[in-house]
Order: C-alpha cells, then sequence, then structure tokens
C-alpha cells in the first residue's frame, strides 16, 4: 500500500492539508481543552451554589424566599411527593458532569441531573428535609456551552474551505506541468508542440519559456550542423578542383597555390573553432572597459575609435575568455567594414549592462540582419565582395553572449553603418 501519491496534484493537497490538520488539532487541544473546563466549570459552581442558596432557604421553612429568588435567577422550583424519573440519571453526562461534582461538594445529600436534549432543558432532583422532592429546572445553557460545538464545526469548516480555495489553483498548476511535460516529449521526439505557450505562475511559465528557448537552440544547432556541412562541401571543393586542375594540366603557379592553401587554412580553422565551440571556463570578476579597449586598439590600429564608458563601469562574473572572443568578432567585423571610425558604448542599468559597437560602413539591409547571425552565411552583396571570411564571426559571438544569458541586436547606426547591441545580464 502507497502512503504516499504519485500524483503531483494530490501530493500538494497533502502537503498543505495534513499541517493545517495538525495545526487545528493542536488549537483546540491547547486552547479549547483549557476554555472548555474553565467556561463549564464556571456554569457549574455558580449553578450549584444558586441550589445551594435555595435549598438552604427551604430546609429553614422560608419557601417563599427561596421562590423569589428562583424567579429572579430563571429557575422553575417544584416540590413533588415523588416522580416518575428515568432509571439511570444522567450525572455522568458530558454536559452535566462539572454541576455534578459542584452539587455533591456542596449539598449533604444526593442529587440526580436529568437532561431533556430535545428540548434543550435540564432538570435537577434534591430531597428535601421533609421526604419531598424539590425539582429544578432551568435551560441547558445554564450548564453546558455549546461554543464548543460552533468552535469544532469551525474547524472542520475551514479546513473544507481551504480545500475548496486551494484545489482550483492546484488542478491550473498541474495541467501547467503536464503541459510542459507532453511539449517536452514531442521535442525529445524531434517534432513541434502546436499551440504551447508558457501559462501558469512565474516559475513555471519561466521553466516553460526555458524548454521553448532550448527547443530553438537545439533547431539552430541542426541547421547549424546542416549550413556547416553544406559550406565545408561547397568552401573546399572549389578550391579543391581548381589546385587538382592547375596540377593534371602543368599549370600550376606557386603562389596561386599558396594562396588557395591558406584560404582553405582559413575556412577549416574557422570550422573547426565553431565547431569545438567554448572550452569549459571558470566565471571570475568582470569589466568590459579594459577588455574592449585593449580589443579596439589591436582590431582597429588604422581607424578612429571613440570610447564612451561610465566613470565607474559595473563588475560582473563572467567567463573573460569566451567574452573577449565574442567582442573580438564582434569588433574586427566592425574594423572590416567600417570606412574611418568605430564607436563603443557601455550603458550599465541595475540588472544589465549593455555594449552598443558602431561602425560608419555601408551596414545590412533590415531583409538581412537576421541572415548575418547564422553560421557560414557571408553577406557580401551587402557589405563588399573583398572582405572574405568564413560568416562564422557573428554568429560565435552570438553563442557566446547567449551562453552568458544576454543577447544580441543588429541595429542601423546613426553612423551609417550597422549598430551591434549586446545586453549581458548581471
Amino acid at each position: 500500500m502507497r502512503l504516499i501519491p504519485r500524483s503531483f496534484l494530490w501530493r500538494t493537497i497533502l502537503m498543505i492539508l495534513i499541517p493545517l490538520i495538525i495545526a487545528q488539532i493542536i488549537v483546540a487541544n491547547a486552547f479549547f481543552g483549557n476554555h472548555w473546563k474553565r467556561v463549564h466549570g464556571t456554569l457549574g459552581r455558580t449553578l450549584a451554589g444558586e441550589i445551594s442558596t435555595i435549598m438552604t432557604f427551604m430546609d429553614n421553612d422560608q419557601k417563599d424566599v427561596a421562590d423569589k429568588i428562583a424567579k429572579n435567577i430563571g429557575i422553575n422550583v417544584s416540590v413533588n411527593q415523588s416522580l416518575n424519573r428515568p432509571r439511570h440519571n444522567n450525572n455522568d453526562a458530558r454536559e452535566a458532569g462539572a454541576l455534578a461534582r459542584e452539587l455533591s461538594s456542596r449539598l449533604n445529600r444526593n442529587a440526580d441531573i436529568y437532561i431533556d436534549r430535545a428540548k434543550r432543558l435540564v432538570f435537577i432532583d434534591v430531597p428535601t428535609t421533609d421526604g419531598k422532592i424539590a425539582t429544578f429546572g432551568t435551560s441547558m445553557h445554564r450548564i453546558y456551552s455549546t461554543s464548543s460545538e460552533v468552535f469544532l464545526l469551525w474547524l472542520l469548516g475551514s479546513i473544507l474551505i481551504v480545500s475548496i480555495l486551494v484545489s482550483p489553483f492546484i488542478i491550473l498548476h498541474t495541467r501547467s506541468i503536464r503541459r510542459i511535460a507532453h511539449a517536452a516529449n514531442r521535442f525529445g521526439r524531434g517534432l513541434d508542440a502546436p499551440g504551447f505557450e508558457p501559462s501558469g505562475s512565474k516559475e513555471i511559465r519561466e521553466a516553460a519559456s526555458a524548454m521553448i528557448t532550448m527547443k530553438e537552440r537545439l533547431n539552430r544547432y541542426n541547421r547549424t550542423r546542416t549550413d556547416m556541412l553544406n559550406a565545408v562541401s561547397h568552401d573546399l571543393k572549389a578550391p579543391l578542383t581548381r589546385m587538382r586542375l592547375a596540377v593534371e594540366t602543368d599549370a600550376a603557379d606557386k603562389d596561386d597555390l599558396l594562396r588557395d592553401i591558406d584560404r582553405m587554412s582559413e575556412m577549416v580553422n574557422g570550422y573547426l573553432a565553431f565547431a569545438r565551440g567554448e572550452m569549459p571556463e571558470i566565471e571570475q570578476t568582470t569589466e568590459l572597459p579594459a577588455m574592449l579597449t585593449r580589443i579596439a586598439r589591436d582590431a582597429a590600429p588604422d581607424k578612429k575609435i571613440e570610447l564612451n564608458f561610465p566613470d565607474e563601469p559595473v563588475q560582473f562574473y563572467a567567463r573573460p575568455m569566451a567574452l573577449t572572443r565574442a567582442f573580438s568578432n564582434i569588433i574586427e567585423n566592425a574594423a572590416r567594414y567600417s570606412k574611418n571610425k568605430i564607436r563603443i558604448t557601455e550603458q550599465d542599468t541595475s540588472d544589465s549592462v549593455t555594449v552598443i559597437i558602431e561602425d560608419d560602413g555601408v551596414g545590412i539591409p533590415d531583409d538581412k540582419k537576421r541572415d548575418a547571425l547564422r553560421p557560414f552565411v557571408r553577406l557580401d552583396n551587402a557589405r563588399g565582395k573583398d572582405t572574405g571570411g568564413t560568416g562564422l564571426g557573428l554568429s560565435i559571438a552570438q553563442t557566446a553572449i547567449e551562453n552568458h544569458g544576454g543577447q544580441i541586436f543588429l541595429e542601423d547606426s546613426d553612423l551609417g553603418g550597422l549598430r551591434v547591441r549586446v545586453v549581458l545580464p548581471l
């Protein structure tokens, strides 16, 4: 027999109800137990004292005084030779226990208590000194407080109300988690999940968004792998064919062969760097201005470089080698296509660092910006045909930025060229 249910729904309900029930039991025992004893003890002592006082006057043959007192305190008193009572009294009943104990200690005779629960009345029979029976009739609330039942009902009712209010929220959370599990199962089989959108609480939406992002990255990885194979086939086949033709026709020129070899080496190194991805690196406290200044001076020694950094730049944890590689690719790209000027700006906020790198080149058309971030895509028509490259610079930079939880955006610069905006979370 399994004591703990398997489903998240029932586990959550039990996790809420069990502590609530335990807390209610503790409160009932600690507070209500003492309260019940004090209240009923006080009620029993009060009524027993009143009956004892009336019996004193009756024993002293002062019945008129006894009747007056009984009338003033709301007790009906009658004296009878005999009564037709049940065989057993209710002295041991839960409602009459405190009164029976008080009467036993105050009166020198036995008193019988009878309770009519249907009419909520109580009758106390006390023998008189002349052999008769004095019967005291009063309302049951004089010896027993119904607040105990009301209190217990409220305890049970509060548990029921909490269950009714909490259950719909738990069901909605469970439904959101099931949708995530269903979508993850489809994503794991290489399928899409039509209509799947983040829903539920903030944490569940974040988990769903992270899974969607993961799916997009996997799709991009698969596209990248296909693009890389196509690029390797296309970019290496042409120089190899040219070299083979030159050798077979004895028309080979040493300088041409060396240029083809250098070009092939550059492409192969680029493909290998992209395929290897980022090497494991320990995060360190990083400050960007010095890094960006060094990269810009090395990449564009013949260009005018404008630097706009905060007086006190923010420090944050990052992988410095990976960021250096990313910003090097972006700044080298700007240096390659700029005419004369490169502008680098850092903007710090409480939760992010934004780095903007701009050039005064020809820029990239809006319909080509998305393709510019894809690996092995060279926008020669937009950026010039004499720049070379393997089309991996911005793609490698994007991968490094995204591995830091950031984003990269390609925009138009007021300098006339490309504006690369990198946003890194703190």
